[in-house]
C-alpha cells in the first residue's frame, strides 16, 4: 500500500490539482479544507505526510501545525502559503514542520519536498512495506497518439521538443471566474499534445476534433468534459516548438494577465528539451481561405510561418494593422506573447448572458469603453491587434504540427481559424 498523504487548503482548484499531481505519481491522498478536520482525519487515519496550507477559514495553520504535533511529534508536515513571508516559514520550520514550500507550487519542489519528508520520517514504504516508486501511476499506462498524417506533412531540420521537467501553474479561469490549475508533464517522442481533465481524467488531444465551441474562446471537449481559453497556451507551445506535452487542467485554462508571456517565461524556466527525432512540419500547398467580404482569413504557401493582420474597430481601437513573422520564440515572446485579450463595455450584458467572462479582472484584459481604455496602460500602441494574431497562431495549432505558411486576416476570429483549418484538412485529406 502506498504512502498516504493529507492536504489542507481552503482552495479547491489546490486540493484537486495537488491530490491528482500525488495520485500520478503513486500515491494515496485525502482532502480538506478545514484546520478541524484535518486533525480529525490526522487522528484516524495518520497520514504519512501531510501539506497544510498557512490560511485556513476557521482555524490558523500555524496553530493547527502544533496540534499536529501534539497528536504525533514524528509528524511529517510542510506548509504551503501564497501570502507568507520569511518571518513565517522560519516559525514553521522552528515549530517543527519539514518545510515550506510558495505558491504557485512548482511540480518538480513538491515531489522533492514529498520524499525528503517520507525519509526524514523514516515512512518511505507504505503499510505493506512496498517501497516508494515515483514512476508508477496512471499516466504512465496512457497511450498519447499524433496526429493522423497528412500528405502535407515534412520532415523538417528541427527537433521534436517538450518540456525539460514538470511544473503546476495556477490562476484565474477568465470565462469561467474560478481558481483554476495546471500540471504540464513532458511526454515522449511522437506523442503530440494533450489536455487530461481534472478531476475525471478525460483525455482531449489538442487537434482540430477536439474543438467544440469557438465562442469568445477556444474551447476542447470529449465524453462531456470541457476545456476552455486554451489558444494563448497553444500559442506559446506553437512559437517555443514544443511537440509532445501533456497538460493536466481544471475545467479552464488559467488567463494569466491575459498574455501568452507567463506561459512563455513557465517554459523557459522549467526548460524546453529536444528530443532527437525530427519533427513533422505541416507545410502550406496552396491557397486556402475561410470567410468572405470583407472578413477573410487566407493561408498560402511560404517558406516560413508568418500572420498579418488588419482589424478595424470604433475609437478608441481604430484601425490596426499588424505582419508578424515566426523568426523564432524571442521574436514571438518581444512581439506578440505580451498582447492581452481585450473586450468591450458594450458587451459585458451579452458575454454575461453566455456564462462568459466572469474571470475578467482589471489585471487580465483590456476594458475599452466607449472613447478610451479604462483599466491599464497598453503595452504597444497596436496591442489589439498582436492579440488576435496570437489567438491566430494557438489556433492553428490544433492541426497538430508547426506550420509553415503565410496567414492573412481580416476582421476574423476563433470560428474562421477553425473554418480555415478544416478547409486544409478537407482538401488534404
Amino acid at each position: 500500500m502506498k504512502p498516504l498523504v493529507l492536504i489542507v487548503d481552503d482552495e479547491p482548484g489546490i486540493l484537486t490539482q495537488l491530490s491528482h499531481i500525488l495520485e500520478d505519481e503513486g500515491f494515496r491522498t485525502l482532502v480538506t479544507g478545514s484546520g478541524e478536520e484535518a486533525l480529525e482525519l490526522y487522528r484516524g487515519r495518520r497520514p504519512s505526510v501531510v501539506f497544510l496550507d498557512i490560511w485556513l477559514p476557521d482555524r490558523d495553520g500555524l496553530e493547527t501545525l502544533r496540534a499536529i504535533r501534539d497528536i504525533d511529534a514524528r509528524a511529517a508536515v510542510i506548509m504551503i502559503s501564497g501570502h507568507g513571508t520569511a518571518p513565517t516559514a522560519v516559525k514553521a520550520i522552528k515549530m517543527g514542520a519539514y518545510d515550506y514550500l510558495e505558491k504557485p507550487l512548482a511540480y518538480n519542489r513538491v515531489l522533492e519536498a514529498l520524499t525528503g519528508a517520507l525519509a526524514a520520517s523514516g515512512r518511505e514504504e507504505g503499510a505493506e512495506g512496498e517501497a516508494l516508486d515515483l514512476e508508477k501511476g496512471p499516466e504512465h499506462a496512457r497511450v498519447f497518439l499524433q496526429p493522423p498524417g497528412l500528405p502535407l506533412l515534412r520532415d523538417s531540420e528541427t527537433p521534436q521538443r517538450t518540456v525539460a521537467s514538470s511544473t503546476v501553474i495556477y490562476g484565474l479561469g477568465l470565462h469561467s471566474g474560478n481558481r483554476t490549475g495546471m500540471v504540464i508533464q513532458p511526454l515522449p517522442v511522437n506523442s503530440g499534445i494533450h489536455f487530461v481533465t481534472l478531476p475525471k481524467g478525460t483525455q482531449i488531444p489538442a487537434y482540430l476534433d477536439s474543438v467544440a465551441d469557438t465562442e469568445y474562446a477556444t474551447t476542447l471537449s470529449r465524453e462531456g468534459e470541457s476545456i476552455r481559453t486554451v489558444e494563448h497556451l497553444l500559442a506559446a507551445l506553437h512559437a517555443c516548438g514544443i511537440t509532445n506535452l501533456l497538460v493536466k487542467v481544471h475545467g479552464e485554462i488559467p488567463v494569466m494577465d491575459g498574455s501568452a508571456l507567463e506561459f512563455c517565461e513557465r517554459l523557459e524556466e522549467v526548460g524546453i528539451e529536444n528530443q532527437g527525432l525530427p519533427r513533422k512540419e505541416l507545410v502550406i500547398d496552396r491557397r486556402y481561405e475561410a470567410g468572405s467580404g470583407d472578413k477573410r482569413l487566407v493561408i498560402e504557401p511560404a517558406e516560413n510561418f508568418s500572420v498579418s493582420y488588419r482589424l478595424h474597430y470604433p475609437p478608441p481601437v481604430g484601425e490596426q494593422f499588424y505582419a508578424f513573422t515566426m523568426w523564432g520564440f524571442e521574436a514571438f515572446k518581444t512581439e506578440i506573447a505580451p498582447a492581452r485579450t481585450f473586450g468591450f463595455m458594450r458587451d459585458l450584458p451579452m458575454m454575461a448572458e453566455l456564462g462568459l467572462g466572469s474571470g475578467g479582472r482589471l489585471d487580465n484584459c483590456i476594458l475599452v469603453g466607449d472613447d478610451h481604455v479604462i483599466n491599464t496602460e497598453l503595452r504597444f500602441p497596436d496591442e489589439f491587434v498582436r492579440h488576435k494574431i496570437l489567438d491566430i497562431i494557438g489556433d492553428l495549432y490544433l492541426l497538430g504540427y508547426p506550420l509553415r505558411g503565410s496567414v492573412t486576416a481580416s476582421f476574423t476570429g476563433h470560428r474562421d481559424n477553425i473554418a480555415l483549418q478544416r478547409a486544409i484538412l478537407g482538401a488534404s485529406a
